[in-house]
C-alpha cells in the first residue's frame, strides 16, 4: 500500500488513534501493510489476549479493546498493518478490510512497553509482601548478591 492510500484511509476515520497514527506517519514515521488477510476471529483472539496481558501489567492500550470487538463484529478476513514513530516511542497497529480499502478500527501505545508488575506479585528484585528477605530461609550466611542469592 502507498503511503499517501493509508494517509487517505487514517484521515478519513476521524479517531483520536487514527489521528496520531497519521500525525506520526507524516512526521516521517515508518509502516507496514500486510498483503494477506486473516481470518476476523484469529486476530480478535490474538489481541484479546495481548490487551488482557497489557492490562495485567498495567498499560491500557488507546483503542484496542474497541478495534478487538470492531474486527470480532466484522466477521470476515482482515488484514493489519503497523505505523511506527521513526524514534520508536510510539506505535499504530491497524485492521483493514481484506482489499485494504477501509480501515474498520486501528489502536495505540507508546514504546517502550513498560509496566508494573501484575497484580499481587512483587517487582524484579523485590521480595514478596510481608517478607524481608524475599522469602529465603536464614542461614546465616552472608547475602553477596549475585544470580543464586
Amino acid at each position: 500500500m502507498e503511503q499517501h492510500v493509508l494517509e487517505a484511509l487514517l484521515g478519513a476515520d476521524g479517531g483520536e488513534v487514527a489521528g496520531k497514527a497519521l500525525a506520526v506517519l507524516r512526521g516521517g514515521g515508518g509502516y507496514w501493510v500486510g498483503d494477506r488477510a486473516q481470518p476476523a476471529g484469529r486476530h480478535a483472539g490474538v489481541y484479546g489476549q495481548r490487551l488482557r496481558r497489557m492490562r495485567k501489567y498495567g498499560i491500557e492500550p488507546l483503542g484496542l479493546e474497541a478495534a478487538v470487538q470492531a474486527v470480532r463484529a466484522y466477521g470476515r478476513p482482515v488484514r493489519t498493518g503497523m505505523v511506527d514513530a521513526a524514534d520508536r516511542s510510539w506505535t499504530a497497529l491497524l485492521f483493514l478490510t481484506e482489499d485494504g480499502g477501509t480501515l474498520l478500527a486501528c489502536a495505540g501505545w507508546p514504546l517502550p512497553l513498560v509496566g508494573r508488575p501484575p497484580v499481587g506479585k512483587p517487582s524484579v528484585g523485590e521480595p514478596p509482601a510481608g517478607e524481608p528477605d524475599g522469602g529465603r530461609a536464614d542461614t546465616g550466611a552472608p547475602d553477596v548478591g549475585g544470580p543464586l542469592s
